[in-house]
């Protein structure tokens, strides 16, 4: 038993699974417990106990409504009691089992089906954005999919997908919402072109040193149903403004 809570509950939580008892004379306690202050202790060690006692609560309390978990409280300290004090279980390790497996079954069900229900939407917005993107003046459209402008015109030579360039640029959701850019940063981004999703790959043989193009990237040469982070969802189109600043050749 106190084996499948320590794990689950480690493994739910993605933290170090540290909790503080909040109960005396096997009572739970309205706050967290702030455990008597030895006689021997340096002065301020009960104040500082009691603050992470309440960081930790805080933690996982925040992750537990995050993740749509109903519990109640005062089962849940007395689970983190008994597992501290090394108590009886009150229920069997296959009843914990159970009910974890089915908790933790039915949200990845769910998590899956909004993911889905997000990457239709997403694919949708992008395929109509790129239809009526494509058919405007100044759009040029490749075999691919891929559709760019261009801003300004280089005059010095093109990479090969083994070269490593240097480049500034700023990317966009097709809302506007700015996920990344190396101008705010203040400095250039260098890399092999082969090294990065499959539209840049594409769009910057497309460029001569010294140009500014603007790339209209579906999701399928971007970062498909994955997604990238927390900014860019499953089968987001997106939107780059690049400027290539130098090639250098590849040393092979």
């Amino acid at each position: 038993m106190n084996r499948i809570v320590a794990s689950v509950v480690a493994a739910a939580l993605m933290a170090p699974a540290f909790f503080v008892a909040a109960q005396t004379n096997g009572k739970p306690k309205a706050a967290p417990a702030i455990a008597k202050k030895p006689a021997a202790a340096p002065a301020g060690q009960a104040t500082q106990e009691a603050k992470l006692s309440y960081a930790l609560g805080q933690d996982i309390g925040r992750r537990l409504k995050d993740m749509g978990a109903k519990i109640d409280i005062k089962l849940f300290t007395k689970g983190v009691e008994d597992i501290l004090k090394g108590n009886a279980p009150s229920q069997s390790e296959e009843e914990s089992s159970k009910a974890m497996q089915e908790f933790f079954g039915k949200l990845k069900a769910e998590q899956a089906a909004k993911t889905r229900e997000l990457s239709d939407k997403n694919l949708k917005e992008g395929e109509a954005f790129l239809k009526e993107n494509g058919a405007k003046k100044g759009v040029i459209t490749t075999s691919s999919g891929l559709e760019y402008t261009v801003l300004q015109e280089g005059n010095g030579p093109s990479p090969k997908s083994t070269d490593t360039v240097t480049v500034n640029y700023r990317g966009t959701l097709l809302d506007g919402t700015e996920f990344d850019s190396s101008y705010k940063r203040g400095q250039p981004a260098t890399f092999e072109v082969s090294h990065v999703i499959p539209g840049w790959v594409e769009g910057l043989q497309l460029m001569k040193t010294g140009g500014k193009y603007r790339l209209f990237i579906p999701a399928k040469l971007a970062y498909g149903e994955r997604g990238a982070g927390q900014d860019i969802g499953p089968n987001a189109a997106l939107i780059f403004d690049v400027e290539l600043i130098s090639i250098a050749p590849s040393a092979k």
